[in-house]
């Protein structure tokens, strides 16, 4: 009897060797509530398809999404009661600026995704065409702020030479309705939804004129010193997921179904335009880069904005270091 049981265990063991190559998920896993600084929207592709495929789990983690304000999780993973959130650049500056130890870990967006839009009637071609114009915006802060004195600043221009109107987030409405002789909004977003209402636009993106650091992934010191390896898990699994989302649209429109509320009931070729502009504003020779010049390029407008008072070390806010 035992013979055949020994028989038996290395008979086992033999094709546990001959098995599956990949490692298997972790046994136990550690739950990461993400905020994610927006409503659940196709443009967080890469964050459904890692879920769906198992790219988090694979890494040990149990992702929840949170769609709290983007400065709730700047807070949030400063205090160290959460280890990640996806922010765009210029919060980092401003949270460290404010003794916040955030770290940006890995850049989902490698372009700055704000455009300026107005009616082709308008004839609001360059930033110069801007001067005297009546601007709407959500208000004087985040990245629709930021991206509009960063094109101004780029083009030699500043807040005074044009009027600003804080408008919150209807900016289409007002657009369409001629409340505004221009909006500044996210490039998928709003330029997407009035040209599928019909209207002729003139377009400027932030991206053309100045590189900014855009939107990413933050998490803390503590995390870092304390867990490398959940902060490595973390973007392997994001990066991964984004590599599957620019090689299939398709598959991932229809993954993102599963965690977008009215996505199957949506216009189908405006989500699908929405992610394709999406998917062009985080494509680069290596996913995932932090390009250091967009970032001294951000503080520079920031401290023109006087939104930041001196210069940080900005060798402490981001790093390169986790991708694979």
């Amino acid at each position: 009897m035992k013979r055949i049981t020994f028989t038996l265990l290395a008979l086992a063991l033999v094709l546990a060797a001959c098995g599956s190559p990949a490692a298997p998920a972790p046994t136990e896993l550690t739950h990461v509530r993400l905020p994610m600084g927006y409503i659940p929207n196709i443009q967080y592709a890469p964050y459904y398809v890692a879920v769906e495929k198992g790219y988090f789990r694979e890494a040990g983690i149990e992702l929840e999404f949170d769609y709290k304000f983007e400065t709730d999780g700047v807070a949030l993973v400063g205090a160290g009661e959460l280890p990640f959130a996806v922010v765009s650049g210029e919060q980092v500056p401003l949270a460290r600026a404010q003794g916040l130890p955030v770290v940006y870990v890995v850049a989902w967006y490698q372009q700055y995704p704000i455009s300026i839009i107005s009616k082709a009637e308008q004839n609001i071609r360059t930033p110069q065409d801007l001067k005297g114009k009546k601007i709407g915006l959500p208000g004087l802060f985040g990245a629709n702020y930021v991206g509009l004195r960063a094109l101004l600043n780029a083009n030699g221009l500043s807040e005074s030479d044009v009027t600003l109107d804080s408008i919150g987030f209807n900016q289409v409405e007002a657009l369409a309705s001629d409340q505004e002789q221009a909006i500044v909004g996210y490039t998928a977003n709003e330029p997407v939804q009035l040209r599928a209402q019909g209207y002729e636009l003139n377009e400027m993106r932030v991206a053309d004129y100045v590189q900014l650091a855009a939107n990413g992934i933050i998490t803390n010191e503590t995390t870092i010193a304390e867990n490398p390896d959940l902060v490595r898990g973390m973007i392997a699994a994001l990066l991964h997921g984004m590599e599957d989302v620019i090689a299939d649209p398709d598959e991932a429109y229809e993954i993102s179904k599963k965690y977008v509320e009215n996505l199957a009931e949506a216009d189908e070729a405006v989500q699908k335009q929405v992610l394709a502009i999406s998917i062009e504003t985080w494509k680069a020779d290596k996913l995932g880069y932090s390009d250091p010049q967009a970032w001294a390029n951000m503080q520079t407008v920031l401290m023109d904005m006087g939104l930041l008072t001196a210069p940080i070390d900005l060798s402490q806010a981001f790093t390169n270091e986790f991708l694979p």
